[in-house]
Formats: C-alpha cells, structure tokens, sequence
C-alpha cells in the first residue's frame, strides 16, 4: 500500500517492523501487512524501539537527504544519522527570537486553561457533580481572558502555575478519599493519582520527542518551561487534560481498588496489571497525528514568525 506522507518526518514504533527500500520507496513491512512510501516525501525517519533495517536502505534515505534518529522505546533519542556535511538540524535548532517567546507563552498557557476548565466541565456534566468552590469558576475564567494581557513572561508563568494547581485541587474533590489524593505533586509520589498522571505524562513526553526532534526542533529550548526538555513540556501541556488527565481521573473515579497500588513509606508503586491497562489504553489516546499536528503548528509558527495555534 502506497501512503503519502502528512509530515515531513515518519516514525516507526513497536518492535519487530522490517525497514527495507528500493531505489525510490522506503517498505514498511509489519504483521498487519506492509506500506511503501516516497523517498522523496520523507526528510527524517523515526525508528523507537526494536526493529531492522540494512545499509543500503540508510545509503538510500540519506543520499535522499533524510535524517534518521533511533529512539529508545520510551522515546529517548540514543543517536542520529543525518546526510553528509548537511549542516541543516543545526540551523532549524536555533532558539526563538526572545520576542516571540511572550506570544507563544500566552498561546500555550491559554490553551492549557482552556482544557482543563473543558475536562472540569466534563466531569461535573458526567457524575452529576458541582466540583467548583465559591468564585473558582470565575477566576479561572477570568485568568484566561487576564493572560492575552501579559507581557513579562514571569507573570504568564506565574499565572499559569496558579491555574494548574488549582485544576488539580479542583478535580481532586472527585477523586474518593481513600485514594488521597488532593493536589498534584513532585516524585516520588505517594498516592497512585498522582502515580498514574507522571506514568501518561512521561509516555506524552516521549511520544512528543519523537515528533519534536523528527521536526527539528530543539527540545530543550522551551518558552514556558526551561532547562532540559522544556519545549517538549511546553507543547504537552496544553494536551495533558485531554489525553491523559481524563483517562486516569475515570479510572480513578469508577474501577480502581486497593489491590491495584501499593504505599511503602516514601513512594506508590502501581501494580504490572494496572500498568499493563494503563499502557493499552494511553496506546489509544496518546495520538500520532494529535502530537505531529501540535508540533507542526509550532515548527511552522517559529520558522515563519506567525502566531502559535496550540491544540487544546
């Protein structure tokens, strides 16, 4: 099967797929059948976790100018093969201009307070449910509207960590008590709430990475977030509620029990069952073209200096 390529970048993930090529087309060979597509469509091939490919299919991608990075499993990028004395991912890896970091900062913070207040609403409408304090609801809307106002990116920050925190605190009152969970927290957590968020969230990261860095993007230079990964975080934050936070909330609130976590003295460790369900079901709602879609939105904002419409 013949597959035109949405992307610049095509990752291939899992264990076991065969990459092969002819002088025009790359073959993906897998247990549910094989596609082929354009060498000329592809600039950067993905390959995350365990697979084979032959050399004179990494001579034709590369004579074709593709990169291509290898990924551990969970998404961390272990190396790169790109094509002789091409000097391109250096360029594309340059930092934002610092005037495009407020804008891009706000698109982001208003977007993550855009899904969460959409997941609170989901909640409430499905269990019946009033989950908001006296003048919460209003304050998060107003610090929405407050946001497109802001100019030093320490005020967007600071406004942004207060809207989370609240969120959290917000949807900890549908959570049952037994699970203790109030508020989002730093590791080693110590309720399995907070353990099954940094669980998703470290699977988002590294599906992200795989996309950032098949865009060349820079992941460490981040408008939001700074320091190692930042842009990674950056772009998944507006994401979470939606692909993570919802799924871990309704197994919270409907099918988890006592046997599925256990609470030593410093830290919460999930059963392999419950990791296992968990697994199979972020498989389903972390989305290849959701995270390919968040991080083109943000490649072509920064390369043509035009506004970032994140997704939410």
């Amino acid at each position: 099967m013949l597959i035109v390529v949405d992307y610049p970048w095509l990752s291939v993930s899992g264990f076991g797929t065969h990459i092969k090529s002819t002088q025009s087309h790359l073959i993906i060979q897998k247990k549910q059948g094989t596609d082929r597509y354009s060498l000329e469509k592809i600039k950067h091939l993905l390959i995350v976790g365990g697979h084979t490919i032959n050399s004179m299919t990494i001579a034709h991608l590369v004579k074709n100018g593709c990169f291509i990075t290898f990924f551990e499993s969970d998404g961390t990028p272990v190396g790169v093969i790109k094509p002789y004395c091409d000097s391109a991912i250096e360029l594309e890896c340059r930092p934002l201009e610092f005037s495009s970091h407020q804008r891009y900062a706000i698109a982001i913070a208003q977007a993550s307070v855009k899904s969460r207040l959409f997941s609170i609403e989901r909640i409430q409408e499905t269990h019946n449910l009033n989950l908001f304090y006296e003048g919460e609801h209003d304050l998060l809307w107003k610090s929405l509207e407050e946001l497109e106002y802001l100019i030093k990116l320490d005020e967007i920050r600071r406004l942004h960590k207060l809207t989370s925190d609240m969120y959290y605190e917000i949807m900890a009152r549908s959570i049952p008590l037994d699970f203790k969970f109030k508020r989002r927290t730093m590791r080693p957590q110590r309720d399995p709430i907070n353990a099954m968020l940094s669980f998703g969230y470290a699977l988002l990261f590294g599906n992200c990475s795989v996309a950032a860095i098949g865009a060349h993007l820079n992941p460490d230079s981040g408008v939001m977030h700074s320091g190692k990964g930042s842009l990674i975080y950056d772009l998944i934050d507006p994401l979470k509620a939606k692909m993570v936070d919802s799924i871990v909330f309704q197994i919270a609130q409907e099918s988890l029990t006592q046997t599925d976590f256990e609470v030593t003295d410093n830290r919460c460790l999930l059963s392999d069952e419950l990791l296992n369900n968990l697994m199979a079901v972020f498989y389903t709602a972390l989305t290849t073209e959701s995270l390919n879609e968040q991080v083109n939105n943000f490649y072509k904002a920064a390369k043509q200096g035009e506004d970032f419409k994140s997704l939410y």
